[in-house]
């Protein structure tokens, strides 16, 4: 396993990459994530409150081994740091209504997905780019669904030039985070309805859904998920697997491919693999710190044992990953990492074949 540093600044809170997205193109790779600053009693999150935090990305044009740095060209720079709720990003006051001429076929295609919140008043939008992320138009606005709030991570499936699928979180109507559904446009971006809730209403909370598509009818949701305490750090977290074989109008459970993710959880992220197994990963935010991963062979009716991609964190703040599959048949999972409890937060990639 190789293991390579996309950015790393001392003094920098680098978080976060599940939030925003990953899209590749063979060997091209970007990855978006959050930049703010470095503090060391900033909580669970050592990030600094008072200072901003920036939409960045990076690029890699050689499979992962190199990247260079960019800022995202979205409308919300000056976007919440993780978990803050009340502050407002610039994107909601310059939120329009998609035109419904979105082109989701094209080969170049990304979208982008932001929000204003967690609970109860969350918002959010979505960002559309033709150029392999160079350039982003919008922010376009999301529909609340009739929920008490709607927080929008990228996460979504292209079906054709004018439908396509997105996986998001809805706050509970008791205002708490949240629990998973999906939604659909056909005409292009210019209306979104809802289409189905993924998981029950939990008692604590089911969120960052993560999808892949396994057939026209058939499609898998991984979810993030926690018990209800009154501490959430004492709180049990794990992720569980979902299947739809009606496109997405109802779904079943299937499983726990991970049974613990550590104090306080993390996302899973799914990749179909090119020989047809399923690769899902994420990281465990107890001791010894670990971005993990696990293999099934049977479309998620089983999972293999856990993969420890590298156990070296320096506390519970790591993981959030994406992961894609270059040509060559190496797999690239980035995350945001720390090798020290008061050291910066960073964004690093494994490199590795199953």
């Amino acid at each position: 396993m190789q293991h390579v540093n996309i950015y790393r600044e001392a003094g920098r809170y680098a978080g976060w990459p599940a939030n925003s997205g990953i899209w590749s193109w063979g060997n091209e790779i970007v990855v978006a994530f959050s930049l703010g600053y470095h503090d060391s009693g900033g909580g669970f999150h050592t990030r600094d409150r008072k200072k901003p935090f920036a939409n960045m990305q990076s690029r890699s044009l050689d499979g992962g081994q190199t990247w260079k740095l960019q800022k995202a060209p979205r409308a919300d720079e000056d976007v919440r740091s993780e978990l803050d709720v009340g502050q407002t990003s610039k994107a909601e006051s310059v939120l329009a209504d998609c035109p419904g001429d979105v082109d989701f076929s094209h080969p170049d295609f990304a979208i982008m997905c932001a929000r204003s919140g967690l609970g109860a008043g969350a918002k959010s939008w979505f960002y559309i780019s033709y150029d392999r992320c160079e350039t982003w138009d919008g922010p376009f606005k999301l529909p609340m669904f009739g929920q008490t709030g709607i927080a929008a991570r990228t996460d979504y499936l292209v079906s054709s030039a004018k439908e396509c699928t997105l996986f998001l979180t809805a706050a509970k109507p008791n205002g708490k985070e949240g629990r998973v559904f999906c939604t659909r446009t056909t005409d292009a971006g210019k209306t979104f309805e809802f289409l189905s809730w993924i998981t029950p209403e939990p008692e604590g909370f089911t969120i960052m859904p993560a999808s892949v598509r396994l057939s026209e009818s058939r499609i898998l949701v991984a979810v993030r998920c926690r018990e209800e305490k009154e501490d959430f750090r004492e709180a049990q977290n794990w992720i569980d697997l979902y299947a739809s074989d009606d496109n997405g109008a109802t779904w079943n459970y299937m499983n726990r491919p991970a049974p613990d993710t550590g104090t306080g959880g993390n996302p899973p992220t799914l990749t179909k693999l090119h020989d047809g197994r399923l690769c899902l990963t994420h990281g465990y935010r107890d001791a010894p710190y670990s971005m993990c991963a696990r293999i099934s062979p049977d479309d998620g009716a089983t999972w293999g044992e856990k993969i420890i991609l590298r156990d070296d964190g320096g506390n519970h703040d790591i993981g959030y990953p994406r992961t894609v599959q270059r040509p060559d048949g190496t797999i690239v999972t980035i995350y945001y990492f720390n090798d020290h409890p008061d050291g910066e937060r960073h964004i690093a990639a494994t490199l590795w074949k199953p």
